[in-house]
């Protein structure tokens, strides 16, 4: 697929950490991955809300992929 997949379908792994553009009504913009496939699987960082988003909507709303070593999750 080639530049098509490089600048429209992100390339992401498990346990990926993902800020996207607007934040969850919780407040927090990061989420973990926990699904791959058609439909991306997330889980909020904050509150653990789970939600289901098609690859390409996921695309939209990405904002960064952060680097492996960040540590995301908020202090409890």
């Amino acid at each position: 697929m080639g530049w098509y997949n490089d600048l429209v379908l992100p390339d992401l792994s498990l346990e990926d950490v993902v800020r996207l553009r607007k934040p969850h009504p919780c407040g927090s913009y990061l989420w973990k991955v926990v699904r791959l496939g058609a439909d991306i699987g997330l889980e909020c960082c904050e509150c653990g809300r789970r939600v289901l988003l098609p690859r390409r909507e996921l695309a939209r709303r990405l904002k960064t992929i952060l680097p492996r070593g960040t540590d995301a999750t908020p202090p409890k």
